[in-house]
């Protein structure tokens, strides 16, 4: 990673955009530690995190130097905004992302995926696909108006195709940095 790249980024977008995997390739070219937020939030059996237990450990994640935190959780959003210098989001298709879904499920059927914490086999619920049909009318606008806000302390992507992840990650490969280049 070249020392002007980022150093705390936030991947957030729908269920199914492909945060986890952008992130691993991220961390792959970066060297940054990564973090799967649904694997800190979740316990063994789809059990949730208190909701003052997980601002506390989420304040404590921000708080790290270094980082890539990959995950939505709309109620600490605010809290990793203020500490990143990168925000990608990646704004994808309802359709693409239930696709997605539907993949990852039959891909890992009875197991646990890698970004998910042990113990929680995937799976898909009514409430998710509607969670997913509906996130870009209900969820994409506040997003947007949240990264229009962020001003010059950080840098902002919104990705809608693979072929602007490939480009984004590109970057990375030569050193390159995403520092001061506004939205994609």
């Amino acid at each position: 990673m070249s020392g002007d790249g980022p150093r705390r980024v936030m991947v957030i977008g729908c269920g199914g955009s492909g945060k986890s995997t952008l992130s691993r390739a991220l961390a792959e070219r970066t060297g940054l530690p990564l973090v799967h937020l649904d694997a800190r939030y979740w316990s063994s059996g789809w059990v949730p995190t208190p909701a003052a237990e997980w601002h506390d450990r989420v304040v404590h994640l921000a708080a790290e130097p270094r980082w890539i935190l990959d995950g939505n959780y709309g109620g600490t959003l605010d809290l990793r905004l203020a500490r990143a210098d990168t925000v990608v989001f990646l704004d994808v298709p309802g359709w693409r992302c239930l696709g997605r879904v539907v993949a990852r499920r039959l891909r890992h059927r009875g197991r646990s995926r890698p970004s998910m914490a042990p113990g929680c086999p995937d799976r898909v619920t009514l409430q998710f696909v509607w969670w997913i049909l509906t996130y870009r009318r209900r969820r994409r606008p506040g997003i947007l108006a949240r990264l229009a806000a962020l001003g010059p302390r950080a840098t902002a992507h919104v990705l809608t195709t693979p072929g602007d992840v490939r480009r984004f990650l590109q970057r990375f490969e030569t050193g390159g940095s995403t520092r001061g280049e506004g939205h994609d």
